[in-house]
């Protein structure tokens, strides 16, 4: 920091310099200057090398260099670097025109959202956004609205339910699903379906594919899920393979669908512990599941009894 106003004053210095010498008169500028030459020719001739140019003349020399022809007046450097500081300023130019982020909402509205997130401390975030929308016609979106409110003391209730707590909450109710890739010894890439109920662990469904698609994946889940009413939320994440068609589906069979955020595999924890054919086993409380998941014939390994 102490360097960069460093610069600044170094620059509006030769500003003030150049402000100065408009004012002076032609004739005695232009003596001046053929002084200054003279003496440049003269340190050329004696070959002594100047020292290393700090940023503020560099910033100077660039600028000064629009106002003259500045191609003859060079002795110290060549045209290329010159140049070459005119390409860097680019680059320094457009990466603070092209800066981050979106402005701020106004004051005035940051205060208002945090006000009501204080005397209405059960209202979530989606309810703050809602209410300037509503009353006063201002859009906000409802992360926005979650960046500017305060942060919640200890002990004080929250407007919205963890994740975990719902979880914990609802957990008969909720069974999750996904989907992970097992090589086969010939490379060959076949994609295994898996649906566990949170609050038992208890494996429903295991299938494999070698091209699932949507269509396959709703019978998969219609075979499993069938005409049972103790099942109220599916959890998966935001594969493309879960169709809009596949949830609509599902909703008719009495499930709420319930999608994890993007890059958030701990959402969806239990559903993507399963990895292998030998942690699906475990997780189903059965060491020899594994061996009959997927048929050896299609995986290319040693069925259990063999060598």
């Amino acid at each position: 920091m102490i360097a960069f106003a460093r610069i600044v004053l170094r620059v509006l210095a030769d500003l003030a310099g150049l402000v100065a010498l408009s004012i002076r008169p032609r004739r005695s500028v232009e003596a001046e200057n053929l002084v200054l030459r003279r003496q440049l020719a003269l340190f050329k001739e004696r070959g002594v090398k100047p020292r290393c140019i700090d940023a503020a003349t560099r910033i100077s020399l660039a600028w000064l260099s629009r106002l003259c022809d500045w191609r003859s007046c060079l002795i110290v450097v060549r045209p290329e670097t010159v140049v070459r500081w005119h390409r860097a300023g680019w680059p320094l130019f457009w990466r603070y025109k092209s800066r981050p982020g979106r402005p701020q909402i106004p004051l005035e509205l940051r205060q208002l959202i945090a006000r009501m997130a204080s005397d209405n401390p059960l209202w979530g975030e989606e309810r703050i956004a809602n209410e300037p929308l509503v009353k006063l016609g201002i859009r906000v979106s409802p992360r926005t609205v979650r960046k500017y409110m305060p942060k919640w003391l200890p002990g004080r209730p929250r407007g919205d339910q963890r994740w975990s707590t719902f979880l914990g909450n609802h957990a008969k109710a909720i069974i999750a699903c996904d989907f992970f890739v097992a090589v086969t010894a010939t490379f060959r890439s076949l994609y295994v379906f898996v649906l566990i109920h949170h609050a038992s662990r208890q494996l429903l469904h295991i299938n494999v594919t070698a091209h699932p698609t949507a269509a396959w994946t709703l019978q998969q889940l219609r075979e499993a899920i069938g005409l049972t009413d103790g099942f109220r939320y599916l959890i998966h994440d935001r594969d493309s393979i879960f169709a809009k068609s596949l949830d609509e589906s599902l909703e008719r069979l009495g499930l709420k669908i319930l999608k994890s955020p993007p890059r958030s595999p701990m959402a969806n924890a239990y559903a993507s512990h399963c990895t292998s054919c030998e942690r699906i086993g475990m997780t189903a409380g059965n060491r020899r599941l594994s061996a009959s998941l997927v048929p050896w014939h299609l995986v290319g390994g040693t069925s259990p009894g063999g060598s």
